[in-house]
């Protein structure tokens, strides 16, 4: 097979007017061969077929029906476990340099074999039509307020299509907490989404009887309907539907972190000191 270069020079003799005897001579191949490469107008590199067989047998072959098993009984096993796994049944019976060959061939069973995976569709957000809501623990950057650590949470709201969010610093992951941190913040931004949602509330509901779940349920319902508010929350088990306030929580706390470090100490006399506002703040970053 001829290489791309003396194809592409055959076609330029030929685009300056050359006879296919000429270009023949001048890209040293046969005119059968020209007549060929025109005929399918493609180069030599285009008309190759990937390989879809192995040009050597696998060294695992005597022992993949046990690595077969090893993955049935349990799919999250690494091959780089598995092959550790293989040289203790086997002492110097592969070299390091094949854990590469046992991952590529472990990759090609599970995409085959392996339990299906979860499909993700890309969220589109319109302006005006949702926001997030979630808790996230402070405690991690060791804020103090009189040299006392200061244990606090926040309400965090996200506007998904713009973000733009707003806090309140609360105590406990309480309905009391999401209620007032949601209205705080709802007047913060200065307007109301179509849509809000939230994670299934475990923190805040369940603790309580079921006469005082049924209370906040309520309660809650009669918030969303006083703002207009579509309440959605997400399907259990699936926290990246709440995807765009979990990340808001990681750079909220990497800004906040990156501002007491130009500040130079994380402690505070009060609050008001520590929050600027003594509740609540909003940010329109993004």
């Amino acid at each position: 097979m001829k290489r791309d270069s003396e194809v592409l020079l055959m076609r330029r003799e030929r685009a300056k007017g050359r006879t296919q005897e000429q270009a023949a001579a001048r890209a040293g191949m046969s005119v059968r061969t020209i007549r060929r490469y025109e005929r399918r107008g493609r180069l030599p590199s285009q008309l190759k077929q990937p390989r879809s067989y192995r040009t050597r047998a696998s060294p695992f072959d005597d022992d993949w029906p046990w690595v077969v098993s090893q993955l049935e009984a349990d799919p999250a096993l690494q091959a780089t476990t598995l092959f550790g796994l293989l040289n203790e049944r086997r002492p110097g019976g592969y070299l390091a340099s094949q854990v590469r060959t046992l991952q590529r061939q472990i990759a090609a069973w599970r995409a085959q074999y392996g339990p299906g995976r979860e499909v993700m569709f890309p969220q589109v957000h319109e302006p005006g039509e949702a926001a997030q809501s979630d808790f996230t623990y402070m405690n991690s950057l060791g804020v103090t307020l009189g040299g006392l650590a200061f244990e606090h949470l926040v309400f965090h709201l996200v506007l998904v299509y713009s973000n733009v969010e707003a806090i309140q610093i609360c105590f406990s992951e309480s309905f009391e907490s999401l209620a007032e941190g949601l209205e705080t913040c709802l007047w913060m931004v200065g307007g109301v989404p179509r849509q809000h949602r939230t994670d299934h509330l475990s923190a805040a509901i369940h603790p309580l009887d079921a006469e005082g779940r049924a209370q906040a349920k309520e309660r809650y319902r009669l918030l969303m309907a006083h703002y207009g508010l579509e309440a959605t929350t997400n399907n259990l088990g699936v926290a990246h539907e709440n995807g765009d306030v979990e990340q808001e929580h990681f750079r909220f706390k990497q800004a906040v972190d990156q501002a007491l470090r130009v500040r130079g100490s994380r402690d505070f006399a009060d609050r008001g000191l520590w929050g600027g506002k003594p509740e609540a703040s909003a940010d329109r970053r993004g």
